[in-house]
């Protein structure tokens, strides 16, 4: 099964994150991660770059992950507020 911690853990294992939080049924999954990587790209790069660190899990196992993407700066700003 699936699991918010198993993504997470995929996640931060092919990117390099500040932050990186996963809540889901089991099924279907938000996942709100902050990296430097995303510095100068458009959203569809950064989602790009979590599928790429999610990889066959995307394909095979994961039904549905809605995601947030958010430069360190960013992350900061909305903290802030």
């Amino acid at each position: 099964m699936v699991t918010p911690e198993s993504i997470k853990r995929t996640i931060e294992a092919g990117l390099a994150c500040e932050h990186v939080s996963v809540e889901g049924d089991g099924q279907h999954f938000q996942a709100l991660i902050v990296s430097s990587a995303f510095e100068g790209l458009m959203k569809v790069k950064q989602h790009q770059l979590v599928y790429r660190a999610l990889g066959d899990r995307m394909r095979e196992e994961i039904h549905a992950l809605s995601m947030l993407t958010l430069t360190p700066a960013q992350w900061a700003a909305r903290r802030r507020s």
